[in-house]
C-alpha cells in the first residue's frame, strides 16, 4: 500500500480516539460487542451492568468486570460501573463515572434491558414496573443526566434501544412494548431540544441472537442474527460522522435500513361544518387507503398542510 494509500485509509476508518463512552447493560449480550468495538477503535468506555438476570432479578459485578478486563487486555481503557439504569440516583453515578474517570462524555449508548413474558392482564404489577423502570425510565434518566455533560462540549451523541415489540407487537411482551416505544418519543424530543447544540440522538430497532431472545426466534434463524452484525450499525450512529438526528433504524443480520412512520392521505371534512361518527364510517375505507401515504411529521404539520390547502394559510 502506497503512503497516499495508507494516509486515505486511516482518515477513512470509522475511530473513536479522545471520545469517552457509556455502554448500559454491556456485561453481556449486544451491549459487550459494543462496548469491545468501541474500544478496538479508541474510545474510553464506561462498562455499566447491574449483572442481573434476563428477568431482571439479582446483581453482580462479574459481567462488567470481565468485560473491562477483555478491553484492557486488548490494550484499550475503560472502567466499570454496577448500577442500576433504573433510578436517577444510578444513572447520575453512572455518568460521573465518565467525567470523573476520563473528563468527559460523548457517547451514550442505552442497551440495558429486562424481560419477563407474560400477558398483560397476567402480569405481576411489580413485573410491569420492573421492564418500564429499565426500558423506557432507564434510558431516560441516562440521557437527563447525559445531556448537561454533553452540552459543555457541544458534542454528543445517544444512541436508544426500541424492538419490533412495541412498533409492530409480540405477544406476552406489553409492557416491554411499551417501553420500547417510547424510546421514539424519548428521541423525538430529546433531538429537537439538543440538536441544534451538536447532540444527535438516534433509535435502533435491533434483532439479535441474544439470551434475552432465546426461544424467541426461529432455530433457522440465529446463527444469521449474531450481536456482531448489529455493533457496526450503532457504531455508526455514535460516530462523529453521523450526522442523523432523530432517525429510527431496523438492523439485523447484516442488513441496516431507515424507519418512518407514515400518514395516509386520508379523508377531509369541512371543519367548519358538524363531522358526525357517520360520517366518519362512510368513509372509513379511504381513511385507512395507505396508498400515497407520506412521511408523518407531526399534527402540527398536518394542520399547516390542510389550511394552506384551504386557502387559510
Amino acid at each position: 500500500m502506497s503512503a497516499q494509500a495508507a494516509v486515505r485509509e486511516a482518515a477513512s476508518t470509522l475511530r473513536f480516539d479522545g471520545r469517552v463512552a457509556i455502554v448500559t447493560g454491556a456485561g453481556t449480550g449486544i451491549g459487550r460487542i459494543y462496548a469491545l468495538q468501541l474500544a478496538e477503535r479508541g474510545a474510553k468506555v464506561v462498562v455499566n451492568d447491574l449483572g442481573g438476570s434476563v428477568a431482571g432479578q439479582g446483581s453482580s459485578s462479574q459481567a462488567a468486570d470481565a468485560v473491562v478486563d477483555e478491553i484492557r487486555a486488548a490494550g484499550g481503557e475503560a472502567v466499570a460501573n454496577h448500577d442500576s439504569v433504573a433510578t436517577p440516583e444510578g444513572a447520575g453515578r453512572i455518568v460521573a463515572a465518565a467525567v470523573e474517570h476520563f473528563g468527559r462524555l460523548d457517547v451514550l449508548i442505552n442497551n440495558a434491558g429486562n424481560l419477563k413474558m407474560a400477558k398483560l392482564g397476567e402480569a405481576p404489577v411489580g413485573d410491569v414496573d420492573a421492564q418500564v423502570g429499565v426500558h423506557l425510565m432507564g434510558s431516560l434518566y441516562c440521557c437527563r443526566a447525559a445531556l448537561p455533560a454533553m452540552q459543555r462540549h457541544g458534542y454528543g451523541r445517544i444512541v436508544l434501544t426500541s424492538s419490533g415489540s412495541g412498533l409492530v407487537g409480540f405477544a406476552e411482551q406489553a409492557a416491554y412494548g411499551a417501553a420500547k416505544t417510547g424510546m421514539v418519543g424519548l428521541m423525538n424530543c430529546i433531538s429537537r431540544e439538543y440538536g441544534e447544540l451538536g447532540i444527535f440522538t438516534n433509535t435502533i430497532v435491533p434483532t439479535a441472537t441474544t439470551r434475552m431472545s432465546q426461544g424467541l426466534l426461529w432455530p433457522q434463524m440465529e446463527k444469521f442474527l449474531r450481536p456482531e452484525l448489529v455493533a457496526p450499525a450503532v457504531l455508526y450512529l455514535a460516530s462523529e460522522r453521523c450526522s442523523s438526528n432523530s432517525g429510527m433504524f431496523a438492523v439485523a443480520g447484516g442488513h441496516v435500513a431507515k424507519l418512518e412512520v407514515h400518514k395516509a392521505p386520508g379523508v377531509q371534512f369541512d371543519p367548519t361544518q358538524a363531522v358526525t361518527p357517520e360520517m366518519v364510517a362512510e368513509r372509513f375505507d379511504t381513511v385507512c387507503d395507505m396508498a400515497g401515504a407520506a412521511e408523518f411529521r407531526g399534527t402540527q404539520a398536518a394542520m399547516e398542510k390542510m389550511l394552506t390547502q384551504m386557502g387559510v394559510m
